[in-house]
């Protein structure tokens, strides 16, 4: 059975499974130098705790050297108030540093971790079929990886050294107010804790789910702006600009009062947290003072427990922010690891081996398919493209023309029947040596926010100057390129807007050109073109074609009457084959397509 694919909200919100998902990038086989930095970082960690809580005791001594009470231990005898300060401030200092050389050596291994993750994620992305990024906004894709990552990194800093070390020293204090006074103190030091972390947590978790429909609306405002920037001009034909800013203002506007809960709930958290550390804080000093008043305790003593309650009230208060932050990244990276748990849908088999194109035949052996199982748009179409021959596939909007593209491309598998090159299934043989067997000019050349050398050096990684300008020579760009004041260094623009759609084209012949595939499929490289256009384009198509396979998908039938073979698609079928004067000789669907669109030139 095939596995449904996972939403969004669909995406793993067990934190446990989470965490357990990011540990491999924290202790990898095979990298004794990450398992190195983290043990040197924990122990840096465990010795700036040792520190920490004993730094209260050195505050005690030189406050009792100053009372003249208590006993100093004899290690410290003749220290005097002036040495136990500076020994105090040595240890604030120490603790400072052995954090600080946490921090230094855990660095390293972080961004290992978030470097390694993103490029998995991003890796991954590009493995998903067509299929789901056609049904996806690529803006709620990538901010589903910017937060992912972010999260990752929040979480190795904050749980690793803020929750983890909090629990060690809340213990190691809880110990020394028990052995040091008595276990009352460590009664209600531990209740006031628990208290608090209970309330923390609880109201945390409904502030989760506000930040959740927070960023939900946050994405949702993100994926209409840039829906919007990026139809720019659609957006202007049709004057839509004020339509567009309400769009964009009522995903806002939801924004903002997801937001404004989100704040006001932090009002009560912090409220209520500060009330119940102050009644702790407060209720363990009473104790205190009345212990020195009956002589049972020093002032020292008063001084430390203030310190300690202090000490331990400090990094509490940040408890709510750094669990809902946890919390939230958790969120974040369930959403990204629910992204990596998407299965791909075409994927190389066991044991597939590389296409060896000997010929450049291609075969469509009964080939059946639909976008849609209820909704068929191939039904056992045969088709044969010999070596080096041009055959074109012609038909009405809908007829499965480029359909059979994206099959030959393998952007989708057949669901009956067979597609091979030179005898070899496409589902037996590696995707890269496929796509790299193949050259594709589609109707609409995207290009790269880039220069245009840039752009056509794409065709091959590595191309050398002199092949790039040979290709932009062999696609009638060359001229047009060293005519502008930048030449081969001329920016694009987002998509290539900077290019009229001529220019565009040519610059996606000369990268398949560069390219040089074996096997090249035009996809209506030509229909979205002018006429006169549109002629200058088919010399460049005709000499990128010499000595290919070349399988052309055209819409507009002038462009393809000097094909060695057409054939009609009709209802998901092969209606009807041959040369164009023997199609038009059976006046047949071809030719009843060729007499109209004819006419409806002649009316042009």
């Amino acid at each position: 059975m095939r596995r449904r694919p996972l939403t969004t909200t669909e995406a793993p919100a067990n934190g446990w499974r989470t965490i357990r998902r990011v540990a491999p990038y924290l202790w990898p086989d095979g990298q004794a130098w990450v398992k190195r930095r983290v043990l040197l970082a924990l122990a840096a960690l465990f010795i700036a705790k040792l520190v920490a809580v004993g730094t209260p005791y050195f505050y005690k001594l030189a406050v009792d050297s100053l009372s003249n009470e208590g006993t100093q231990p004899a290690w410290m005898l003749g220290a005097g108030a002036v040495g136990l300060t500076i020994a105090y401030g040595m240890a604030r200092l120490m603790n400072v540093g052995f954090q600080q050389l946490r921090d230094v050596i855990f660095a390293r291994v972080a961004q290992r971790a978030l470097r390694a993750l993103a490029l998995e994620t991003f890796r991954h992305i590009h493995r998903l079929s067509l299929r789901y990024h056609i049904t996806r906004r690529t803006g709620g894709l990538s901010r589903i990886m910017e937060r992912g990552v972010k999260g990752v990194e929040f979480l190795l800093r904050f749980l690793l050294f803020s929750i983890g070390p909090l629990i060690l020293e809340l213990a190691m204090i809880s110990v020394v107010l028990w052995a040091a006074f008595d276990f009352w103190y460590l009664a209600v030091v531990m209740g006031v804790i628990a208290a608090y972390v209970l309330f923390t947590f609880k109201v945390t978790e409904w502030r989760v789910k506000l930040r959740k429909q927070m960023n939900d609306q946050d994405t949702d405002a993100n994926q209409k702006a840039i829906d919007s920037l990026l139809n720019f001009e659609t957006v202007k034909y049709f004057g839509a600009e004020g339509r567009e800013a309400a769009r964009y203002d009522a995903a806002m506007a939801g924004y903002e009062w997801a937001a404004l809960r989100t704040s006001y709930s932090l009002g009560l958290l912090n409220v209520g947290q500060s009330l119940l550390i102050t009644s702790g804080l407060v209720a363990v000093m009473v104790m205190a003072a009345l212990g020195v008043q009956g002589g049972s305790m020093t002032v020292g003593d008063f001084v430390m427990v203030n310190a300690y309650m202090i000490q331990i009230t400090m990094p509490l208060n940040f408890l709510g922010t750094v669990y809902r932050e946890i919390r939230q990244s958790l969120v974040d990276m369930g959403e990204m690891f629910g992204l990596l748990d998407q299965p791909a849908e075409v994927t190389d088999r066991p044991g597939a081996t590389p296409l060896k194109v000997s010929g450049g035949r291609v075969e469509l052996r009964d080939v059946t398919f639909g976008y849609d199982p209820e909704r068929p748009i191939l039904r056992g179409v045969s088709l044969d493209v010999p070596p080096g021959q041009t055959v074109a596939v012609v038909g009405a909007s809908g007829a499965g023309k480029s359909t059979i593209g994206r099959l030959l491309f393998r952007f989708y598998d057949v669901q009956g029947g067979a597609i091979r090159i030179d005898g070899q299934d496409l589902r037996d043989v590696t995707q890269e040596s496929l796509h790299d067997a193949i050259g594709v000019v589609p109707q609409d050349t995207v290009l790269f926010n880039d220069t245009i050398g840039y752009n056509i050096a794409y065709g091959r990684d590595g191309a050398t100057r002199s092949e790039i300008e040979a290709a932009a020579k062999a696609a009638q760009i060359h001229e047009f390129i060293t005519g502008l004041p930048d030449g081969y260094e001329t920016t694009v623009g987002e998509r290539g807007l900077k290019l009229s759609g001529g220019e565009k084209q040519r610059v996606g012949i000369a990268r398949t050109l560069l390219k040089d595939p074996p096997i090249l499929l035009l996809d209506e490289a030509t229909s979205a073109l002018d006429t006169e256009t549109e002629r200058d384009i088919q010399g460049a198509l005709q000499r990128a074609a010499q000595g290919r396979t070349v399988i052309t998908i055209a819409h507009r039938l002038s462009t393809v009457a000097d094909a060695d073979r057409i054939v009609v698609l009709e209802d998901g079928g092969v209606a009807e084959e041959g040369t164009h004067s023997d199609l038009l000789a059976r006046h047949g669907r071809y030719a009843a397509l060729w007499r109209r669109q004819q006419a409806e030139s002649a009316a042009a």
